[in-house]
């Protein structure tokens, strides 16, 4: 049975009744812990004096009865709650009349009878009196207080407001439901930043057993963004919760996204909205942090589609300025170099435009391709000055996805094998990791191929990005068609 603390100085409050020399307490026959001359023994003073200590530091209040059902101990929570002092509880015969009222006594009186000739503890509310003639309900644990003998000598009552033990009840409930099998991940981490518990939604989240979490360093469960969780849960302990969720990407240790192909590709990074609260023990006199709570609710599905509708909005808004801005161009190559510039915003590190020299090449011959502008070397942005005129043959070796682009009249995507030989074999700038080449058609013809790159920075190529790619091969090819027609 658990009350609110009461703080403050310690006070003998457990004492015989007046008159009663030798009523020490249940369980106490008369007479002991005294010598044959009737004076007390050397200890029996500090004894009294340490029992008096500790029943002023309980938690809950509590009061005994002897087997008379007399009242032989009160301390201060008893006090506290109910307003009667020590001097004015003990030795009072019974609680009727005074603590409780007359009509309500006959119920006390039995199970208190009970709890003395039975044995184990009995859990019961009832309603007491206060001093100023106030009720409040009380939840009351009752035990039998067993004599040298082992006869009933008396017994004791210890007893907390309802609504306070109805507040841990609820606390104790609050914790067994967050941690059951709740719709939030909830992780306690202790102060040397390890899982001390887990439910079953975190432990689902991180690819592990609840057990298997216990004691583990979240470097063996995450793996990018664990620098961020680390930095949040100290900054906790250190100085409190932040005043709202955050979110945090993440990458789980043996998590892995689906490739193009179907199979395990790249770690899956997920978002993570979390909160976090500061843990600490309410019994020290300064907080001493035992650790910190972690909620968090996985959002990777609303944030990424946020992101790609941005990525449109922005994709979108490129299209129409680069329109505005190529109906102002007399030159067609021009054109198509200015369509290459909006489009590397955002999207691509190195741009290159290459030409077939004749629109239908003979299937029968090897595909040649001529160089028509490329991003300068060194440098990623504009795609500098195309020509359909002066064009120079670029050695594209077999299998290289500019050619399958041409072959498949579609896009390739490729990506490195992380040798430093990768991007020199296929003429591409130093430091590209992947590529996407898409086939120029124009009039049911295939003019060319465009070919974008990115650097290691940057995520591969995705299907979204094909598409993108697509819709910027055809306004590039109607220039070119349009400029080769002219030209001629």
């Amino acid at each position: 049975m658990t009350a609110p603390h009461h703080s403050g100085p310690a006070r003998h409050e457990a004492r015989p009744a007046a008159g009663d020399t030798d009523a020490v307490g249940p369980g106490s026959a008369p007479g002991a812990g005294r010598d044959a001359d009737g004076r007390g023994s050397p200890s029996e003073g500090d004894d009294h004096d340490l029992l008096a200590a500790l029943l002023d530091g309980m938690d809950a209040a509590l009061c005994a009865f002897d087997a008379e059902g007399t009242v032989t101990h009160w301390n201060r929570e008893a006090e506290r709650i109910l307003g009667w002092t020590a001097e004015e509880a003990v030795g009072r015969r019974g609680l009727a009349g005074w603590a409780v009222r007359e009509a309500d006594a006959a119920p006390l009186t039995d199970r208190l009878a009970d709890a003395m000739r039975g044995g184990g503890r009995q859990v019961d509310e009832f309603a007491l009196l206060t001093k100023d003639g106030g009720r409040v309900l009380v939840r009351t644990q009752t035990s039998a207080v067993p004599g040298p003998d082992g006869e009933p000598a008396g017994v004791y009552c210890a007893f907390s407001e309802v609504h306070t033990q109805i507040d841990l009840e609820r606390s104790v409930a609050l914790s067994e439901a967050l941690f059951g099998d709740a719709s939030w991940g909830v992780l306690l981490i202790d102060a040397d930043l390890r899982p001390a518990l887990a439910n079953a939604h975190a432990a689902r989240a991180l690819r592990c057993s609840r057990s298997g979490l216990l004691g583990r360093p979240l470097g063996d469960l995450l793996d990018q963004g664990l620098e961020d969780v680390e930095s949040a849960l100290q900054h906790v302990l250190a100085n409190g919760a932040p005043p709202a969720p955050t979110e945090l990407w993440v990458t789980v240790r043996g998590g892995t996204d689906a490739g193009p192909d179907g199979r395990s590709g790249a770690p899956e990074r997920r978002c993570w909205r979390s909160g976090f609260l500061r843990l600490a023990t309410p019994l020290a006199e300064e907080p001493v942090p035992l650790g910190v709570a972690w909620l968090f609710l996985d959002v990777t599905k609303a944030r990424l589609a946020e992101q790609e509708s941005a990525r449109l909005r922005f994709r979108g808004s490129q299209l129409h300025r680069a329109g505005r801005a190529v109906a102002e161009c007399e030159d067609p190559m021009e054109a198509a170099a200015l369509y290459m510039d909006f489009a590397l915003a955002g999207f691509a590190d190195h741009a290159l435009i290459d030409l077939l020299p004749e629109p239908e090449p003979d299937p029968e011959q090897p595909i040649r391709l001529l160089r028509a502008a490329a991003t300068p070397a060194g440098a990623t942005g504009g795609s500098g000055t195309a020509s359909v005129r002066g064009c120079l043959p670029v050695s594209y070796g077999e299998g290289h996805p500019a050619l399958q682009a041409v072959e498949r009249c579609g896009s390739v995507r490729a990506v490195s094998d992380r040798t430093r030989e990768w991007a020199t074999a296929r003429k591409w700038p130093a430091g590209t990791q992947h590529a996407l080449a898409t086939a120029l058609r124009s009039r049911g013809r295939t003019v060319g191929v465009v070919t974008f790159l990115r650097g290691p920075s940057r995520r591969p190529f995705d299907r979204a990005d094909a598409t993108y790619a697509e819709d910027i091969a055809t306004r590039v090819a109607a220039a070119v068609d349009l400029a080769a027609a002219t030209a001629g």
